[in-house]
């Protein structure tokens, strides 16, 4: 590849994880995300039932971890089994050849300073550091809701980068995210990379509500309240790996129109 040229950047979907490889080619996905346990359940989770395949294929694969991990909360019921889970998922992605696991920054409670939350990120890291830190890189994303979360508003994550940073994390950017929590996608490449120095993954989701509105709900492109063309220039200044976590039956065109505009 020429010095100038840009880097290439591997497009695939959010699939379901009982056949992820089949999932994929019906979409035309060249890389994978998929959950390894329920997104909504505390469970560790299990061999995959098609990971030699998984492994063997030449397709870019990413874990999402469940939704319920919140590391950074003081509620100790919730953050102690998180960290175990997220060791966990952390173990299972990297047995299956994944990339990265992508995990949500979380949040603290109403009444509790962010910093503690901030904090207690750090731990997670220097405890696994200790212990030689985790086997595959681990992608914080960004949210879209809560006036305490730890990934929404960019002073935030810069927080967060300034007491993280040292173990070298890795960053996911949610284009739907980003749009309802607030944060202008024009220019939000270059203002991500200046605080994390990082994106490894791009989200790219249209958003079914307003910007700022705090409301996660994504949508295929050109459906929601994102132009298209914003997605696909956040994506082509990214220049990282891509998945669109949009509506299924409209995967293969956003994906589609990825190639057809980024490339």
């Amino acid at each position: 590849m020429p010095a100038n040229a840009a880097p290439q950047h591997t497009i695939g979907a959010h699939v379901d994880s009982t056949d992820p490889l089949s999932a994929a080619a019906r979409v035309g996905a060249g890389a994978i995300q998929f959950f390894l346990a329920d997104p909504q359940g505390w469970k560790a989770p299990r061999p995959h039932e098609h990971a030699d395949a998984i492994k063997a294929s030449d397709l870019t694969v990413y874990v999402h971890a469940p939704y319920v991990l919140n590391v950074a909360t003081t509620n100790n019921r919730i953050r102690i089994p998180s960290r175990k889970l997220l060791n966990q998922h952390a173990a299972a992605a990297a047995a299956i050849g994944a990339k990265g696991l992508i995990v949500h920054g979380g949040h603290v409670t109403a009444e509790d300073d962010p910093a503690i939350g901030v904090d207690n990120w750090r731990k997670v890291f220097s405890r696994a550091a200790e212990s030689g830190g985790f086997p595959l890189p681990i992608l914080i994303e960004n949210t879209a809701g809560g006036t305490k979360a730890m990934a929404r508003r960019l002073d935030r994550i810069a927080q967060l980068w300034d007491a993280i940073g040292e173990y070298e994390p890795g960053f996911c950017l949610d284009t739907c995210h980003a749009h309802a929590g607030g944060e202008d996608l024009t220019g939000i490449v270059d203002r991500i990379k200046a605080i994390t120095g990082r994106i490894d993954l791009v989200h790219a989701n249209d958003s079914r509500d307003a910007f700022d509105s705090g409301a996660d709900r994504h949508a295929n492109f050109g459906t929601g309240l994102i132009e298209p063309d914003a997605i696909a220039a956040v994506v082509r200044a990214a220049a990282s790996d891509v998945v669109v976590e949009t509506p299924g039956d409209g995967q293969a065109e956003d994906i589609s129109y990825l190639r057809a505009n980024t490339g």
